[in-house]
C-alpha cells in the first residue's frame, strides 16, 4: 500500500464546526500550515447527517468561522423566531462550510484537506476509498476536534429494543413519511424531540395526533437573551438578570426559580421539575406551541416497543400498527470530562464559554497563534465541560465568567474579541451609551462579584450533599 509522508504545523482531526473555526483562526493570525483530516465526504461534521428541518438554536450571525459571514444578519419578521436574528437551516450550514473550505481555507495555501480519511493514531491516517496511507510529521500540535463529537439519531442506534415489523424511524426520516400514521409517537426529551414536535405542529398537524414520551424535563435558555448586534440590549440585560439571581439565591432550587422568574430559563411543563440542562434555546412562541401537546408520557426511558405496547422504566402504555415511533433519543451533546485544552504537542478543542462551539474553537486558535506558553494559554482557556444537568449551569457560569475577566486584562484578546464575528458581545463598546445597555451594565457590575462567590458556595454545598 502506498504511504505518503506529509509535514505540517497543525494536524486537525475533524472538519466540523470546531475544526473549521480553529483552522480559520490560526491561519488568520499566524503563518501556520494546517492539514485537516475528516472521515466524512464533506466539511461540516454532524450537519451532514442532520435531520432536514433542523435549524441553529443560536443566531446565524455568530456561527461558522470568523472569515466568512453566515446568512445576512437579518431579523426575522414572521414565525416563532420573530424579532430575533435569523437561524440557518441544515442545508444552508452544509453549503456554508463547503464555501469556507473551498474559498477561504484551501485558497489561502495554508490548508490541505483530506476528506473520506480515517485518523488511526500516531499522526497517521488512511483513505477510506483507496489504499493510500499517510504519515504526518507534526511540528507543533495535533488538534483533536472530535473529542466532543455529538451523538445524533441518524447515526445512533436506538437505546431500546424494537420488535420486528414495528414502525420506528430516526427523526431524519420524518420528512420522508409517505403515508400519514394514526399517531406520531415522539421519543426523547431534548432539542431534537422538540424540533420534531414543532415541525409537525407548524405543518398543521393537530396536537392530539402527537404523543410525546419524555423521560426528563429540561431547562431551556430564552433565545431572546442570546442575541447580539442591534439586539445587544437584551443580551446584556440577560446577563444582569442572571447575576442578580445568582447573588441572591440561597439554594440551587431558589436559583433556578429566580432564573425562571427573570425569563432566563424556561421549561415546557411548569409542573415538572427539570433534571436536564444541555443549553438549547427556545423562543416563547415555540414554548407555547409545545405546550399544546397534552399527551405527554412521563414513565422514564423506553425499554421495548412491541406491536401493541411500549415498555418504559416505570410502566407500560398501549401502541399499535398505525403509530409511527420517532427515535429522538440519541444523547446529543457529549459531556465528556474536561481535560486541559493545551498540552505538549496536543490541543483538545472544548468550550470556554458555555456552548458556542465555533466561537470557542476560534478563540483557542487565536490564543495558540499568539505564542503564549502552555501555562498562560491554559489560564486563558479553561475547559468548560458541556452541560448535562441543572448544576452544570452554575459550574459553566463560574468558568466562563472568570475566563471573561481574564480576557479583559489582555489587550490583544480584547482587540480580537471586538473584531471576532463569532463573538455575541462584539460591538458592545459602540453601543455602551444606550440607556438600557448602560443600566444593565451597571447592574451586572454591581452583582457579579457576590454572584460568583455565592455560586461557588452553592456548587460546593451541592457536591458535598451528593
Amino acid at each position: 500500500m502506498p504511504t505518503h509522508r506529509l509535514e505540517t504545523d497543525y494536524l486537525v482531526i475533524g472538519c466540523g464546526a470546531a475544526g473549521m473555526a480553529f483552522a480559520d483562526a490560526v491561519i488568520t493570525d499566524s503563518d501556520a500550515d494546517v492539514v485537516m483530516v475528516d472521515r466524512r465526504h464533506a466539511p461540516g461534521g454532524h450537519w451532514n447527517e442532520a435531520y432536514p428541518f433542523v435549524r441553529l438554536h443560536q443566531p446565524s450571525a455568530y456561527y461558522g468561522v470568523n472569515s466568512l459571514q453566515l446568512g445576512t444578519d437579518v431579523i426575522d419578521r414572521t414565525g416563532p423566531n420573530r424579532g430575533m436574528y435569523e437561524q440557518a437551516s441544515a442545508p444552508e450550514i452544509c453549503a456554508y462550510f463547503d464555501r469556507v473550505m473551498r474559498r477561504n481555507l484551501l485558497t489561502s495555501g495554508a490548508v490541505r484537506y483530506f476528506p473520506m480519511s480515517e485518523y488511526v493514531g500516531d499522526h497517521r491516517f488512511v483513505s477510506r476509498i483507496s489504499p493510500d496511507r499517510y504519515e504526518v510529521k507534526v511540528r507543533t500540535a495535533l488538534v483533536d476536534a472530535t473529542y466532543l463529537e455529538p451523538a445524533i439519531p441518524a447515526t445512533f442506534t436506538p437505546p431500546f429494543d424494537v420488535a420486528p415489523g414495528v414502525r420506528c424511524v430516526p427523526v431524519d426520516a420524518l420528512a420522508r413519511v409517505d403515508e400519514p400514521p394514526e399517531r406520531f409517537v415522539i421519543i426523547g426529551a431534548g432539542k431534537t424531540a422538540m424540533d420534531a414536535c414543532l415541525w409537525l405542529l407548524q405543518l398543521g398537524l393537530p396536537p392530539d395526533a402527537i404523543q410525546w414520551i419524555k423521560p426528563r424535563e429540561a431547562w431551556l435558555r430564552n433565545r431572546r437573551f442570546a442575541q447580539g448586534g442591534e439586539l445587544v440590549d437584551d443580551l446584556i440585560e440577560g446577563l444582569a438578570r442572571q447575576m442578580e439571581a445568582a447573588a441572591r439565591a440561597r439554594t440551587p432550587a431558589e436559583l433556578f426559580a429566580r432564573l425562571e422568574a427573570s425569563e432566563q430559563l424556561l421549561r415546557v411543563d411548569e409542573h415538572a421539575i427539570p433534571t436536564m440542562y444541555k443549553g438549547p434555546t427556545v423562543s416563547t412562541a415555540e414554548l407555547e406551541q409545545l405546550r399544546r401537546i397534552e399527551d405527554v408520557v412521563r414513565l422514564g426511558h423506553v425499554r421495548h416497543i412491541e406491536h401493541d405496547a411500549i415498555v418504559l422504566d416505570h410502566g407500560t402504555i398501549r401502541t399499535g400498527p398505525g403509530h409511527l415511533h420517532v427515535h429522538c433519543a440519541a444523547p446529543g451533546l457529549n459531556p465528556a470530562p474536561a481535560v486541559p485544552i493545551f498540552q505538549q504537542g496536543r490541543i483538545t478543542l472544548q468550550p470556554v464559554r458555555t456552548g458556542l462551539i465555533p466561537f470557542n474553537a476560534a478563540l483557542v486558535g487565536f490564543v495558540e497563534a499568539t505564542g503564549r506558553d502552555l501555562v498562560e494559554k491554559n489560564r486563558l482557556c479553561p475547559p468548560n465541560r458541556l452541560p448535562d444537568v441543572p448544576l452544570d449551569w452554575i459550574r459553566g457560569t463560574l468558568v466562563e465568567t472568570n475566563a471573561e475577566y481574564a480576557w479583559s486584562k489582555e489587550p490583544d484578546m480584547a482587540d480580537w474579541l471586538e473584531r471576532s464575528r463569532l463573538n455575541t458581545s462584539r460591538g458592545l463598546r459602540h453601543r455602551a451609551d444606550r440607556p438600557l445597555v448602560r443600566e444593565a451594565t451597571r447592574r451586572f457590575a454591581t452583582h457579579v462579584r457576590p454572584a460568583l462567590a455565592n455560586l461557588a458556595g452553592l456548587l460546593d454545598d451541592a457536591r458535598q450533599a451528593a
